[in-house]
This record gives C-alpha cells, sequence and structure tokens, in this order.
C-alpha cells in the first residue's frame, strides 16, 4: 500500500473519508475504517458550539481509538474563536488532525455565518485564522477549500494556506455558487499540486474505484476523498483502497453482506445514540443502502415508517429475500 504523512501522521493508504455534515458521526466513521479506509474525517462542528460547550455539539465531537488516525474538522469565522475551540478538542477529544473548514456552501455556514466557502473571499482572514490554529495545537492543520467562491482562486489560497502553516489541504474543484451541479474540474487539484509542497488530497465525483485511480494519475494528488458516494455503500472504500494497492477488480455486495451491513450499522448506531436520535439516522441510512435495488421505491416509505429496530430488521429482511442478485 502507499503510505504517506501528514505532518507527523503516517497514514496507510490513500483514501479518505470526506467530513459530510449529519453523516460522518463515530458508527458511520467505524465502518469506513472497518473497509479500509486511511483516514477518516468527523463531520464539521462549529467553533462556538465547541466554546459554549453545546450539547449536541459534545456529542458530534465523541470519537473512538479504533478510528484512528482521525482528523476533526471545525468551522468558524474569527482567528480569535477558532484558536479557541482548537485548543479545547486538542486538549480533550485528542484527535490526530485538526482540519479547517473553508468549502462548506450551505447558506447557514457560508452566508449567516461567514464561515466555510466565504472564507474563500477574504484570503487575509483565512491565512490569519490557520496561522492561529497552527500556532495553538501540537498537532497538524489541515484545510479543505473549494475551487473558489463565484471565482476560481484555489491557487491563490492554497498557496497562503502552506505559507500559513498547514500540514495537507484538500481541494474540491467546484466554486460555492456552482455548489455540486458541475461536473469536478479535476485540473484545479492538479494545479494546486504543482504550486505547493505539502500533500494535497483531491476531492469530487469519485465514484467507482476507477475514478480514484484516475484521479490519482491525471492530477499526482497524494491521496484522494470519498464523499456521498459512500452512503449505503461503503463497500466503494474498500474497493478502492484494494484496486488502488493490488489492481483487484471490485465485487458487488452480496445481499447478505447488505443485511449484514444495515444490521451492523444499527448496532453502532444503537450503542453510542440516544433511541430515538439512532432510530431517525437508521431509517436514513438503510435507505441509502437499498438505493437502486428491485422495487427499492416501494419499501421506502415503509422503512421511514418504522420506531423501532426490530421492526426495521423485520421489513428489511423480507425485502432482502426476494431480491434477485
Amino acid at each position: 500500500m502507499m503510505k504517506w504523512k501528514i505532518g507527523n501522521v503516517e497514514i496507510d493508504n490513500q483514501v479518505v473519508l470526506a467530513p459530510m455534515a449529519g453523516i460522518c458521526d463515530s458508527p458511520f466513521r467505524t465502518i469506513a475504517k472497518s473497509m479500509g479506509c486511511g483516514l477518516v474525517s468527523t463531520e464539521m462542528v462549529s467553533d462556538r458550539g465547541i466554546i459554549y460547550d453545546n450539547t449536541r455539539t459534545q456529542e458530534m465531537l465523541q470519537m473512538t481509538e479504533y478510528e484512528r488516525p482521525i482528523s476533526q474538522q471545525i468551522f468558524g469565522s474569527t482567528p480569535e474563536t477558532m484558536k479557541k475551540a482548537s485548543a479545547y478538542i486538542c486538549e480533550h477529544m485528542k484527535p490526530d488532525i485538526i482540519d479547517i473548514n473553508m468549502g462548506c456552501p450551505v447558506r447557514k455556514v457560508a452566508i449567516k455565518g461567514h464561515a466555510g466557502s466565504a472564507l474563500l473571499k477574504d484570503p487575509d482572514k483565512a491565512y490569519k485564522i490557520v496561522c492561529e490554529v497552527v500556532d495553538t495545537v501540537p498537532i497538524p492543520v489541515t484545510v479543505k477549500i473549494r475551487s473558489g467562491w463565484d471565482e476560481i482562486n484555489a491557487l491563490e489560497m492554497a498557496k497562503l494556506i502552506e505559507d500559513a502553516g498547514a500540514s495537507a489541504i484538500t481541494v474540491h474543484p467546484r466554486t460555492k455558487e456552482q455548489s455540486y451541479c458541475v461536473d469536478a474540474d479535476w485540473s484545479i487539484i492538479r494545479d494546486v499540486k504543482n504550486e505547493v509542497s505539502i500533500p494535497v488530497i483531491g476531492n469530487g465525483d469519485i465514484r467507482t474505484c476507477y475514478d480514484a485511480k484516475k484521479m490519482l494519475d491525471e492530477t499526482s494528488c497524494d491521496a484522494i476523498m470519498i464523499g456521498r458516494a459512500a452512503l449505503g455503500n461503503p463497500w466503494l472504500i474498500k474497493q478502492c483502497v484494494e484496486y488502488l494497492d493490488k489492481g483487484t477488480e471490485p465485487q458487488k455486495p452480496t445481499k447478505e453482506e447488505r443485511l449484514g451491513m444495515i444490521k451492523k450499522h444499527s448496532e453502532l448506531l444503537f450503542e453510542r445514540k440516544p433511541e430515538k436520535v439512532a432510530i431517525s439516522k437508521m431509517r436514513l441510512h438503510t435507505a441509502y443502502y437499498l438505493k437502486g435495488l428491485y422495487k427499492s421505491g416501494e419499501i421506502k416509505p415503509k422503512i421511514f415508517k418504522t420506531t423501532t429496530k426490530e421492526e426495521l430488521f423485520d421489513l428489511v429482511e423480507d425485502y432482502i429475500k426476494i431480491l434477485n442478485y
């Protein structure tokens, strides 16, 4: 396998889990790690939520030793609050890496909060935030950016981020205005890689193990980041790891494996979340696990009406039995 480093953190392979909001909780990261993911990322958390000891934020910060190496992503709009939040995380949660979000396009974060991708409009502030966090924490600091707000300035941002002391950068090559409505322009990842000396992680449109290999070949990035394509399909992570390592062709998961993964994910959620939260999250994930299968559209409304783990399992088991694989 291709081992590499972010700062002093050694990573076993070139597959990284994206920090997806509302998705990348500890159970999801545990599953990604069980599929061989080299580095897992948490969902983003607010600097102010950390500083003010918000209950939900504290729940989002929980992590396990099994998930290491793990990158904790935070977002915020001022150097002062990001400094305080990163210091707290390092002292109490002890992640391996701190990642600063400069890519989120969501209105609540970017427009109202002046954070996430909004920082791409203010390079000076972005530089100061990275400097403050780097100077505060004893672990590597990374930054995830988009290619720009409405115009592409990824190269300018990448150079500033490197100069501020970041140990790696992730590039999602769409602007904030493009959101997810156009194909990712991987040439931007290549251009950033050519301009900086720190590791570059490529993100965007990795849907198969062949996409992962193609991105690495075309951009020379150090690793690839998998996001939405892993929803309901954590086997993609394993496929990418094995294809990049040994050229192993991907195998479609069996219906028994799908059922087993739904049960495993559910058990992890019920171990670590309140019952009401666990069943709500599991309904969503189950719909993703069954997406695209025979008549899955008919079972989806039934999934979202279940109220217990047992009811959900019974429904899925009956459905799996009729699948023609």
